[in-house]
């Protein structure tokens, strides 16, 4: 089915990438989302990452602009709406991709403060300021979509407790999100992914530990149950793509496990 976002104005905030060779969750979602049809805005606070994306999204015939955020900041989250609101007269799409972790993190009697307070305002703060800035437009046209990127951490884990703790939080706030505009038309969803075989994940763990980035990746791999193999970018972006149509006009409040099963493994 092609043409599935046709007509739509998408946001994807975190639409550049760390360096590596597989792609990103925020650039697969970007790429995607123009192949079936929608005009993106490629937000990202590496502004040379995003006009990549956003070059990329061109080359094959679609409509993309670059634009620099730091979402951490109120303003700058208004400045991204305004943004949109200039170029494209609105948003029918909100992704929030950006997220971090490491630097700190660990189990809750090794975790910094510093590093408690810096991913919880990346991963959290700065998912509800973009929310913030992007409802009011959405509110008044009665319709929209908000798609938040959250984890399988959100709900098992216990060796990064800030990054956990902030994704448990972002799907609490995307259900909350979902039940406070329902009734003006805008739904709120998340993708909770598994373990993904992007650059952040495998070159970033890699370089983090020394090791070397192909046995991350086997590690990893061996710890899937559906297939014994990671998932990839374009998996999160297929389910985020279902989550931003009108195929899910009646699906809100709903956090999907993108994960090969991992989380049928709890409880």
């Amino acid at each position: 089915m092609a043409g599935r976002l046709a007509g739509k104005r998408a946001v994807v905030v975190g639409a550049g990438q760390t360096p590596g060779e597989t792609i990103g969750n925020g650039r697969a979602m970007a790429v995607l989302f123009a192949r079936e049809g929608a005009r993106v805005m490629c937000v990202d606070r590496d502004l040379a990452s995003a006009e990549e994306t956003a070059a990329m999204i061109a080359a094959e015939g679609g409509e993309a602009f670059a634009h620099q955020a730091d979402i951490r900041k109120a303003d700058a989250c208004e400045a991204m709406a305004a943004a949109a609101q200039a170029r494209f007269g609105g948003v029918d799409i909100l992704v929030n991709n950006v997220g971090i972790g490491g630097g700190g993190d660990g189990p809750a009697h090794r975790l910094t403060e510093a590093a408690f307070d810096r991913i919880i305002s990346v991963n959290l703060k700065g998912c509800w300021l973009s929310i913030r800035a992007f409802l009011p437009m959405m509110r008044e046209a009665g319709a929209g979509a908000i798609v938040n990127i959250s984890s399988l951490a959100g709900i098992a884990g216990g060796s990064q407790t800030a990054y956990e703790v902030s994704k448990a939080g972002v799907n609490r706030l995307t259900t909350s999100t979902a039940q406070a505009n329902a009734s003006k038309g805008v739904r709120c969803n998340a993708v909770a992914m598994g373990l993904m075989d992007t650059p952040m994940a495998v070159a970033g763990i890699a370089e983090a530990t020394g090791q070397d980035p192909e046995a991350v990746r086997q590690a990893r791999n061996a710890r899937v149950p559906l297939g014994g193999k990671m998932g990839t970018a374009w998996d999160t972006a297929y389910a985020a793509l279902f989550l931003a149509s009108d195929e899910a006009r009646f699906v809100t409040g709903v956090v999907l496990h993108v994960d090969g099963g991992m989380s049928s493994r709890i409880g």
